[in-house]
């Protein structure tokens, strides 16, 4: 016996129509084309022909290529046409951001729709209604947008750095590029790469170097160690001191501030 469903065309349209414009929006602000919002909502409208695939008996695979065509037409219509490669990526960033966009609704579904005892999953009633998802899904795109915006400012001076002791023991660090690390020796003129204390607890170094320091609220001597050289980017230098920091850096994952002065040497 087959169940007849009901759709409701006006909600389905004004859902797509949405889901497609928060989509072109983030995928706007992600990549900074600056686009009108007229044109976004213009593409947007192109999407929602996609519902008439929905009365329309064709391939999967037919069904595929029209929704590749829609989204080159969205695309096209949304931010023009510079290149091949300019297109592309912007059509990457749509499906990336509609995956994950589709992602997360269909985990909050499953969470308010199914219970479970044990691996035994069972429908509750409940479902993510129409309201719900149009509230949402601009939140989940924020958050999207925040971490991408994050990734670029932040993690884009994340570096991996290796201390060649004297000895020749080697300390891979995880650095951060602080350009607010200005520290210089006044009389070898090296600039001083602050490390955690603790990374070098156990290499028992006898020979060390005492360089002055004066901060904003603080002065007095910092420990410091005089490797045989640092590897940065693939590329060896013998110019840096390292700095013992007896506390702890509060950044994700750090060990290691790297010297303004790196900035010229990562530049070349």
């Amino acid at each position: 016996m087959v169940k007849e469903m009901t759709i409701y065309l006006d909600i389905v349209f004004i859902l797509n129509f949405w889901m497609d414009f928060l989509l072109l929006l983030t995928v706007n602000i992600t990549l900074k084309r600056n686009t009108p919002i007229k044109r976004m909502l213009f593409g947007s409208l192109l999407g929602s022909i996609t519902l008439l695939f929905l009365f329309l008996k064709i391939h999967r695979f037919t069904l595929i290529l029209l929704k590749l065509i829609t989204s080159f037409t969205m695309c096209i219509a949304s931010y023009k046409y510079e290149n091949m490669k300019y297109t592309i990526q912007n059509m990457t960033y749509f499906y990336m951001t509609g995956t994950i966009l589709g992602g997360f609704l269909y985990y909050l579904n499953l969470e308010f729709s199914y219970d479970h005892q044990g691996i035994i999953f069972f429908h509750q009633g409940l479902s993510v209604n129409f309201l719900f998802l149009i509230i949402i899904s601009p939140i989940i795109l924020y958050i999207y947008i925040r971490s991408q915006r994050k990734m670029k400012t932040t993690y884009n001076h994340y570096y991996k750095m290796i201390v060649t002791l004297k000895n020749n023991h080697c300390i891979t660090l995880n650095a951060f590029l602080d350009t607010g690390n200005k520290l210089i020796d006044p009389i070898t003129k090296k600039a001083i790469i602050l490390v955690e204390k603790k990374k070098f607890q156990n290499q028992h170094i006898k020979e060390f170097l005492y360089v002055p320091y004066h901060s904003l609220n603080h002065k007095g001597l910092l420990k410091c160690i005089v490797p045989k050289k640092i590897t940065l980017e693939g590329k060896d230098y013998d110019k840096y001191l390292i700095g013992l920091s007896e506390q702890q850096f509060h950044i994700d994952g750090i060990n290691c501030l790297l010297n303004s002065k790196c900035l010229e040497d990562l530049s070349c």
